[in-house]
């Protein structure tokens, strides 16, 4: 994000986030209205330390979030901005991860179906043995424990020990998290995961074996992919921007 002060910063952070709810909602990402996207914004004095984050409105579908309808709220729980609120589950996951988790500008939770479907799988695993996957290598951590709805701070505490300071968490029996240091980023991230989450499903369905890549390719692809995937990240999140604007535009309001 960039900006000239702490309101424009706030502003261009609303767009980003409505947008990257609205395009995951085109993708069938959604989940009826659970889920959460939050991105931490400035503190009035400037300072990007987690303990203020936007987050989409308790009750809202992902299809009719706009900028000004999300919700702008503290570490604490407190609403800053708007006439929404924040679901429990949300609050309690996301602000413990934007202040634990180092990076975690923008944290992106989901029950997307591919992703998902791994975390049901015992000792399930993304394999590094597809293109996509690889742009993952050594960034997914992976929680075996299921524990029930988040409904207190510890579990948001312990997701984000578990999530340390990788950028990907797969959540036992639930779904998976992505975190990022822009909206652009992570919701690349995201996108590709479940890309590379359905081409292993789909592989797996068919009986055969997975063909393995040598621990060379891997950590070579991987050196590639964390140079090329910053530039990937801003030309398909200006995309997606451009064709909300033609399709959709109220997002902005």
């Amino acid at each position: 994000m960039t900006g000239t002060n702490t309101d424009d910063i706030v502003r261009r952070g609303r767009v980003e986030l409505a947008a990257a709810l609205r395009w995951a909602d085109r993708l069938g990402l959604s989940e009826g209205v659970c889920n959460h996207f939050s991105l931490v914004v400035p503190d009035e004095d400037g300072a990007l330390n987690g303990r203020r984050f936007l987050i989409n409105p308790h009750g809202w579908h992902w299809s009719e979030v706009t900028a000004s309808s999300l919700v702008l709220c503290d570490a604490d729980g407190t609403v800053l901005e708007g006439d929404n609120e924040v679901e429990r589950t949300a609050f309690c996951i996301h602000s413990r991860v934007h202040l634990g988790v180092p990076g975690a500008a923008c944290v992106l939770h989901t029950h997307m179906p591919y992703a998902t479907a791994l975390t049901l799988l015992e000792d399930g695993r993304l394999e590094m043995v597809e293109q996509n996957a690889l742009s993952f290598a050594g960034r997914i951590a992976y929680d075996d424990e299921y524990g029930g709805l988040a409904l207190a701070e510890a579990e948001g505490e312990r997701l984000a020990r578990k999530m340390g300071n990788r950028g990907v968490l797969f959540m036992a029996n639930h779904g998976v998290m992505v975190a990022g240091p822009s909206v652009a980023e992570a919701f690349n991230d995201l996108y590709y995961l479940e890309r590379a989450a359905m081409f292993q499903v789909l592989a797996r369905s068919t009986g055969g074996k997975l063909r393995r890549l040598s621990d060379e390719v891997i950590a070579t692809t991987r050196q590639q992919f964390a140079e090329e995937m910053p530039k990937v990240a801003a030309r398909h999140f200006a995309a997606i921007l451009r064709m909300l604007d033609r399709d959709m535009p109220d997002f902005r309001d």
